[in-house]
């Protein structure tokens, strides 16, 4: 799984998701005490396994150390937080971001949409906030659990993908290709409509 952190990345890329140094994928293993999570400021798409900064979990609190983790690690752990297998990919797409300015309301927007609406579970949407902060980090895991208790490592996680407005969508699923395809399909119905415009 760790090999597919890169070659999501190289594919957000491609697809110009992301420019070169943005964007980032973390995982969790379960019954393993480490974050797997993409290194911060380097070019995405020379991410290999032995690129990816590993973390360890102590008595489940990250053990943070001299390490060039993303700087969206907050948000990463808070939805990594529980002991399962799960990634977490933050892009940037074009459409997505273009449909929040616009003022579309994601989820509203998914639910007009059943190619999307039967396989993903778009959340509501993020107000604008600081990147790398901890307070977008506290509003992406209250849109995807409907809670603010952010000490809970039982939350459970409702939806598969939210957006941050004016800034990207950040998506869960068992492997970093499952989270890859929220966004694809949910970019997908962005560029529609606004291209129905």
């Amino acid at each position: 799984m760790l090999t597919a952190i890169g070659d999501v990345m190289r594919e957000a890329y491609k697809r110009g998701w992301i420019t070169t140094r943005d964007g980032n994928c973390s995982l969790r293993k379960r019954g393993v005490n480490k974050l797997y999570i993409t290194p911060s400021g380097v070019r995405k798409v020379t991410i290999i396994p032995e690129t990816i900064v590993r973390i360890p979990i102590t008595n489940g609190k990250l053990s943070l150390g001299n390490h060039n983790a993303s700087g969206e690690l907050e948000m990463h752990w808070l939805l990594q937080k529980s002991d399962l297998t799960r990634s977490v990919l933050h892009l940037h797409p074009t459409n997505i971001i273009a449909a929040m300015y616009a003022g579309f309301d994601l989820q509203k927007l998914a639910s007009e949409f059943p190619e999307v609406s039967r396989y993903t579970r778009v959340g509501p949407t993020v107000p604008i906030l600081p990147v790398t902060s901890d307070i977008l980090a506290e509003k992406t895991f209250e849109a995807f659990t409907s809670s603010n208790d952010l000490q809970n490592t039982s939350h459970k996680i409702i939806y598969d993908i939210v957006g941050q407005k004016n800034h990207g969508v950040c998506a869960v699923g068992k492997h970093p290709w499952d989270a890859f395809e929220h966004i694809e399909r949910l970019e997908h119905i962005c560029e529609i409509v606004l291209n129905s415009r």
